[in-house]
């Protein structure tokens, strides 16, 4: 039995999160003692628990990477339980006991973003470096975007393995629910229905969703968009709906919690990062019940959709190439719905949370050749 410590400082339910419950999920549990240290009253600890999961609360770590508080408190935890392997989400202060405390060390890079140039070049390149390699003996980077991301800021590929996420099969809803849903959003029966899940940022493309939108609109064509997701960005984004003059066309779900409701009403789900973009979890489950995707070629986004396959890429950051496809497959009912059987292949192919949680046990075994373990 190989026993995992995961420490992540995530407070709300990310991305990261995410992974980590998708990946609880599926476990082996009858080679694998897996548990979970998070910081005081993060809302990832009762699905967690209701996974069969057991759950550490400790003080500080909340939402921050690095305190010197955070690594004395995460060392004594770590004397505590004892793991064979410390597995850390973006959480150094977890590396850093976990190295001081004799332990296998595992880091998962979730995002990827823009180096800056003080860890592209000596000496912020080199200290980046030494940091990331002297306190973990293994990198997961969730896509070959993100594995760029750490390679570009002097980490050794040696010490990397791209894995890209998996998640749990998501169920369409039934036709009854369906039909609720399209009333409850003012969804006509002629629209084509875009979407997009995410945080409100700058960086997540909503602008050029907008823009794409009033070309559809301004060609004629019957579109509606639902945006779900909140944000410190979205009260700029509705403005900017007002003046393109398609508050009629857009709808703001805010936080949504089913993300099966959004999906299921949807044609085509819509991903215009631009931004930290490594393996968005909500174009695998809706690959997962045969929708479709237009995704920027940022980021991770190309690793995810097989262009003519199960979606659509379009050119990062432009706004007309992303009107186009999606005119496209408006255009072309045969085309979509092709699209959507392919989706379902390719996921059960390749994204699966059962290959994902295959696939972080094999990093797990190897990183404990050659110690004693039962």
């Amino acid at each position: 039995m190989i026993k995992v410590l995961n420490i992540i400082s995530d407070t709300n339910i990310g991305g990261a999160g995410r992974v980590l419950l998708n990946y609880m999920s599926r476990a082996d549990r009858e080679h694998f003692d897996v548990s979970v240290a998070m910081p005081r009253s993060s809302l990832l600890k009762v699905p967690l628990e209701e996974l069969g999961t057991t759950v550490y609360e400790v003080d500080g770590l909340a939402d921050r990477s690095y305190h010197k508080d955070d690594v004395k408190e995460l060392m004594a935890l770590i004397r505590k339980v004892e793991p064979d392997i410390v597995h850390t989400h973006g959480a150094l202060s977890g590396r850093i006991a976990g190295r001081r405390c004799g332990r296998v060390v595992i880091y998962t890079r979730h995002s990827a973003f823009p180096v800056p140039a003080k860890l592209k070049y000596p000496p912020g390149r080199w200290v980046n470096k030494w940091v990331n390699e002297h306190y973990s003996d293994h990198i997961i980077a969730v896509s070959p975007a993100a594995a760029e991301n750490l390679t570009d800021a002097g980490i050794s590929s040696k010490r990397i393995t791209v894995m890209m996420n998996g998640v749990t099969p998501v169920a369409r809803k039934s036709e009854a629910e369906c039909a609720a849903l399209r009333e409850q959003w003012g969804i006509q029966e002629d629209e084509f229905v875009l979407g997009i899940l995410a945080r409100i940022e700058p960086y997540k493309g909503h602008m050029h969703i907008l823009e794409a939108m009033k070309s559809l609109n301004d060609q004629g064509r019957k579109v509606r968009l639902l945006v779900a997701g909140i944000g410190d960005f979205e009260a700029e984004l509705k403005e900017k709906t007002r003046e393109l003059g398609l508050e009629d066309r857009v709808v703001y779900l805010g936080f949504q919690t089913d993300v099966a409701a959004v999906l299921s009403v949807l044609d085509l789900q819509l991903n215009a990062s631009y931004g930290t973009e490594t393996s968005s979890l909500s174009i695998l489950e809706g690959l997962s019940m045969g929708l479709p995707a237009v995704v920027s070629t940022y980021g991770g986004n190309p690793w995810l959709i097989d262009d003519g396959e199960d979606g659509l890429l379009f050119e990062n950051r432009n706004s007309a190439d992303l009107a186009r496809c999606i005119a496209r497959l408006m255009d072309e009912p045969d085309t979509l719905e092709q699209m959507k059987q392919r989706a379902v292949e390719i996921f059960s192919q390749r994204f699966t949370a059962e290959i994902f949680a295959q696939n972080i046990e094999n990093v797990y075994y190897k990183a404990m050749e050659g110690k004693r373990h039962e």
